[in-house]
């Protein structure tokens, strides 16, 4: 028997039309995505409701923006979602639903309307989370609202109302979309930020739709729901 070490192999290639097929294949979904992404996960679709539900990470402009949504809905009552800030090794770190919470009534909504839902800090599907924190929240207070428009900012809406929707299985989900001024005064690829932000929601979207977040749905630690069914902020 005649050593080698090779053997010759036919390896099949696609042929011109093949090749055409391919590139119309991959190419259209990228094209698509280039041109509408950003628009399609910036999605603002409200429903009748009685709670607005406001990520507090938003910032400041968005939350002044929330202000005005929330009079202008005629809404019951404003719930403030949100974890905590920085990184768990920043000793100045802050929840974002308190922080929310605390700039609405600076900027005039009654107190009694602002509900804060402050989460723990989780690992990983953060925004089920907290979510699921506010979903407590508004049980211990024997609230039950038929509809919620969650107001969230940029490319997170659309996953947004996903997580909203398995966090509150028996409320109709809205969401509203706050855009940045500036982002119309240039496309989203010039920018490194909203290039990095509509590439994670991306991933994060159909990772949402497809694996499931919601299927866990005891997230927030024991002594985290101990201290929400008692009152506790911490």
């Amino acid at each position: 028997m005649k050593f080698s070490l090779y053997k010759q192999r036919l390896v099949p290639v696609p042929t011109l039309a093949g090749c055409l097929l391919i590139l119309v294949c991959v190419g259209t979904p990228l094209a698509w995505w280039t041109v509408f992404g950003e628009r399609f996960f910036s999605l603002t679709e409200r429903v009748p409701a009685e709670a607005l539900a406001v990520e507090g990470w938003i910032g400041i402009d968005a939350i002044r923006a929330a202000k005005v949504e929330f009079e202008q809905g005629k809404y019951g009552y404003i719930v403030t979602v949100g974890g905590l800030s920085g990184n768990p090794w920043d000793s100045r770190r802050w929840n974002y639903a308190d922080e929310a919470a605390e700039l609405f009534v600076r900027l005039g909504v009654p107190a009694e309307k602002v509900i804060a839902a402050p989460a723990p800090d989780f690992e990983s599907h953060r925004t089920f989370g907290a979510a699921a924190v506010a979903s407590r929240e508004l049980q211990r207070r024997f609230l039950q609202p038929a509809g919620i428009n969650v107001f969230t900012s940029g490319t997170h809406a659309r996953r947004s109302r996903l997580v909203f929707a398995k966090a509150f299985p028996n409320s109709r989900i809205g969401v509203i979309s706050w855009i940045p001024p500036h982002y119309r005064d240039e496309p989203w690829w010039k920018s490194s930020e909203r290039a990095l932000d509509l590439l994670k929601e991306t991933v994060g979207y159909f990772f949402e739709l497809l694996l499931n977040s919601g299927r866990t749905s005891n997230l927030a630690p024991p002594q985290a729901t101990a201290e929400i069914m008692s009152g506790g902020r911490g």
